[in-house]
């Protein structure tokens, strides 16, 4: 479980967010849709452990991210916006490398799986360097599944996709959130649509909106989000 009471993030004199809270419970995939600049990035920061926020708490599966940070990390799969990567290591190196930073056990096999997993394996002997956005895209994908965390956090995941590779990765998220809980950021109506059972609309900091998948309307979000827009 995630859950976020009262988060508050400034910058200087900038709000970046305003008094957030949620839970994310298991099986949940949760769409945090929004414009950028919408505070999407910095909330994820935070329960990742990168940046700590001006007031308020989260934990992430029991963890308090002030008290066990480290307990944090171990049961998060993030992939950040911009997807940082060893682009002179084969891809199976990196992958292996990852591995052994979670001191998994059976790493060849862990290896293989990811990669076949998020359909990596036509370019899986090339080096990361070599491959194409969405491939490099995907390779920041099996790193964030590698260690099988009970928790995804995936901000922008199908940034650098083509049509086929986005219903893909789509089916891989969907499939993922059936035991874990995700959450992912996006700045795109559809690909909430496309994948979440619930969806978090946040504006300047704040959130407007927060509904099941199941309670409204694909025209009723689009109203949403594009009032907040406007």
């Amino acid at each position: 479980m995630i859950e976020i009471k009262n988060i508050t993030k400034i910058y200087d004199s900038q709000k970046a967010l305003d008094n957030v809270s949620f839970t994310v419970g298991d099986g949940e995939v949760v769409g945090l849709l929004g414009p950028n600049g919408a505070g999407k990035s910095t909330l994820m920061k935070i329960l990742t452990c990168f940046i700590p926020p001006t007031e308020g708490e989260a934990s992430v599966c029991g963890h308090s991210i002030y008290d066990n940070p480290l307990e944090v990390r171990r049961n998060i799969g993030y992939l950040p916006e911009h997807n940082p990567l060893y682009l002179d290591m084969y891809v199976r190196e990196f992958l292996r490398f990852v591995a052994g930073v979670h001191e998994l056990k059976g790493v060849n096999d862990r290896v293989e799986d990811v990669i076949a997993r998020v359909g990596l394996t036509p370019e899986s002997n090339k080096k990361i360097g070599q491959l194409s956005k969405g491939y490099r895209q995907r390779v920041g994908l099996a790193q964030a599944l590698i260690h099988d965390p009970k928790v995804l956090i995936l901000d922008e995941p199908t940034t650098g996709l083509d049509p086929n590779q986005l219903e893909e990765i789509r089916t891989v998220i969907r499939e993922a959130g059936k035991n874990k809980v995700v959450l992912l950021s996006t700045h795109i109506m559809q690909e909430v649509e496309a994948m979440c059972t619930r969806a978090i609309i946040i504006n300047h900091g704040k959130i407007v909106s927060d509904d099941a998948m199941s309670n409204i309307t694909s025209q009723q979000l689009t109203e949403k989000f594009h009032k907040v827009t406007l």
